[in-house]
């Protein structure tokens, strides 16, 4: 009886070359639609598609020196930093924010790391740059660009965060995108030198604690910073 039943499954199954043609047909069934469905606006049965020759291919595209800093894809035109108009209505007090969702990897480009300007962006010549410690200390220094690129330089990877970060749900949900919500944190490479190398230049006073760090644009923000954390690992960056 049970060689009878497993006779008539064997007619059922097909055979095994087949069943593997069969396979292979239906995987890349599948494979042609998600492909297909990458591409959008543009048929699956296209004169542009392989098995034809796509029309790029037959042309040749644009030299090395078009675009000699390099800018991003046209297809990528998406992913770029949006503002909220009933947040930032002016220059006075302007946010942008980075397309976290849009991106991919940890490292976020330069050109879509969020904004937090109090007094819009200030245009520095760099020779005109100058960084001034003064207060608690042996020695009052200012340092120029040169003098600070002379220094030993340390490159870190580092996340950075508006402490406004999330502001945009503290009172219920507002916005319907991670960019808007938590848009104003970025992650790049920073490169400069050490802080407390800078301090230990100067030369620091017995019961200084703090340091306040003040900025010259426009609006003069500043913001204390433990002095146990300066001397840490605190940049300035370049």
């Amino acid at each position: 009886m049970m060689e009878k039943i497993d006779k008539q499954a064997g007619e059922l199954l097909p055979k095994p070359e087949l069943a593997r043609r069969r396979f292979l047909m239906g995987s890349m069934g599948l494979v042609g639609g998600a492909a297909a469905g990458l591409v959008p606006g543009v048929s699956a049965t296209g004169n542009n598609l392989p098995p034809n020759v796509p029309a790029w291919t037959r042309s040749l595209g644009p030299g090395v020196l078009t675009n000699p800093y390099g800018q991003p894809s046209p297809f990528e035109s998406n992913v770029q930093r949006r503002t909220v108009d009933w947040l930032t209505p002016d220059r006075i007090a302007s946010i942008s924010f980075t397309p976290l969702a849009d991106l991919k990897g940890i490292i976020t480009p330069s050109g879509v790391v969020f904004e937090r300007y109090h007094a819009g962006l200030p245009a520095i010549e760099p020779a005109e740059h100058r960084l001034m410690i003064h207060g608690m200390v042996d020695r009052p220094l200012i340092f120029t660009m040169e003098d600070l690129m002379k220094f030993p330089s340390s490159s870190v990877i580092r996340f950075l965060e508006c402490p406004a970060n999330g502001g945009m749900e503290w009172r219920g949900a507002q916005m319907d995108g991670v960019q808007f919500t938590h848009g104003m944190l970025a992650c790049c490479e920073w490169t400069g030198v050490m802080l407390s190398t800078l301090l230990s230049e100067a030369g620091i006073k017995k019961g200084a604690n703090w340091v306040l760090a003040e900025g010259a644009d426009g609006s003069h923000m500043s913001r204390s910073i433990p002095m146990n954390k300066a001397m840490d690992d605190a940049m300035i960056v370049y």
